[in-house]
């Protein structure tokens, strides 16, 4: 079976190691509206979660980085009355120093990350959305700020306003050609505003989930209405007046044919069929629990 994944944030990482785990085919499409520089250094934070996730080297801990980090570098930084506030360990500095020169040298994002990912042996394949400049801005009472400067740098407790995309972004290469050969397409339980929203807005992803033959289930990112990790349950509540199922599947409308939601959760007033199970992905048997209530959305339809 061919699983597609659109994927971002802490809950997308792990929710895309959960597939790759149990599905032989699976393609990944990370949201890069949250790349950033930092120290001279291209950062693309979703793509190196999800890549340290799909290789067990992610701190799970944290939720973001690679475990049995230093930060020598970052102290000297700090020494010098350098830039600090956006924490990069020493082990994975060496990833952005690497993905930096490929750029800079340009090789598009989405060759330099398979690259990446071979190098780490993923065996699913990792795309980036876009290679082209896409990103994510926050608006809020304090003013406006790019993602990481408003999630990092001000811990995201300024309340959000609005969300905007800036960037005039094509998709990158096999992304729409893994969106059209998919069995099954799958957003993962990540911020709809944050997370998935990057990936489609760049309008050739989304015109090809609205005329996909494979059917398409979101996962909802929330557990009795309030996320795991995160903002999503406050930016459902102002935006989309709730936190409920319907809420959920109301960011996605036309784009799914099913939303899975934990069984704390209330199926009702869903205009997609509701899927219910345990979503927390708390161990290898969790995981495993979550993606095959996906991946039986597929097979239902054989």
């Amino acid at each position: 079976m061919r699983v597609v994944v659109l994927a971002g944030g802490f809950g997308g990482a792990r929710f895309a190691r959960a597939m790759a785990e149990n599905a032989e085919d699976v393609t990944i499409v990370g949201n890069v509206g949250d790349d950033t520089e930092i120290l001279g250094l291209h950062i693309s934070p979703d793509l190196d979660s999800i890549l340290y996730a799909l290789t067990g080297l992610g701190d799970e801990e944290r939720g973001w980085g690679r475990r049995d980090e230093t930060w020598n570098a970052l102290d000297t930084v700090a020494g010098l009355a350098g830039e600090t506030w956006f924490q990069l360990g020493d082990r994975d500095l060496g990833l952005h120093l690497v993905r930096t020169q490929a750029l800079r040298s340009g090789e598009p994002l989405s060759a330099v990350t398979k690259r990446l990912a071979v190098a780490l042996g993923v065996e699913a394949a990792l795309l980036p959305a876009t290679d082209d400049t896409l990103r994510t801005w926050v608006e809020t009472p304090a003013g406006d700020f790019p993602f990481q400067a408003w999630y990092v740098g001000r811990g995201h407790r300024d309340e959000v306003t609005g969300v905007r995309y800036e960037g005039d972004a094509q998709a990158a290469p096999g992304v729409l050609e893994a969106l059209e050969a998919a069995d099954l397409i799958v957003f993962a339980p990540s911020n709809p505003y944050l997370s998935i929203g990057p990936i489609l807005v760049v309008p050739s992803i989304r015109a090809a989930l609205e005329r996909r033959r494979a059917p398409a289930v979101a996962v909802s990112p929330l557990i009795g209405g309030r996320t795991v990790k995160g903002p999503a349950d406050r930016m459902l509540e102002r935006f989309a007046g709730g936190t409920e199922p319907k809420h959920v599947a109301g960011c996605y409308k036309g784009l799914i044919d099913a939303l899975v939601i934990d069984e704390a959760d209330d199926p009702r007033d869903l205009d997609v069929t509701p899927i219910l199970t345990r979503t927390l992905m708390t161990d290898a048997a969790a995981r495993r629990r979550l993606a095959e209530a996906v991946l039986d959305v597929a097979l239902a339809r054989r």
